[in-house]
């Protein structure tokens, strides 16, 4: 997924705040599923983030158009593992890793069922 910097994302300086590469991985997530008509909330649940990893390799700035790229890594019974890095101009500026916890709309861990399973490894492979 494309995302242009705004004036927003930055700081006095017009660097992106270090908070906001979490919210351009969002967005990718998100975008996934609504991409295909679908969202991120589904029938029986949705999922939450359980553990984050950032690596910040280099700065974007005011103006950049940024990549996001997502990958699956692993799938568990009721959460999976991705990794998605963010790119400026073919060069890897932000790489993160990603736990997300599937649960019911009380809070409550649940397995993935087979269909979201096949959804994710679609949206994520």
């Amino acid at each position: 997924m494309r995302i242009r910097v705004y004036y927003e994302d930055t700081d006095t300086g017009g660097v992106v705040y270090h908070s906001n590469y979490l919210n351009f991985c969002e967005r990718a997530r998100s975008e996934a599923f609504y991409n295909l008509g679908l969202t991120p909330v589904l029938e029986g649940g949705h999922f939450v983030a359980r553990k984050v990893i950032g690596e910040y390799l280099s700065s974007a700035k005011l103006g950049d158009m940024l990549e996001v790229k997502s990958e699956l890594l692993k799938m568990r019974a009721a959460s999976f593992v991705l990794k998605q890095s963010v790119y400026k101009d073919d060069i890897k500026i932000f790489e993160l890793e990603i736990v997300l916890a599937y649960i019911t709309f009380e809070g409550r861990p649940q397995k993935i069922d087979n269909k979201t399973k096949e959804l994710l490894l679609s949206l994520f492979e």
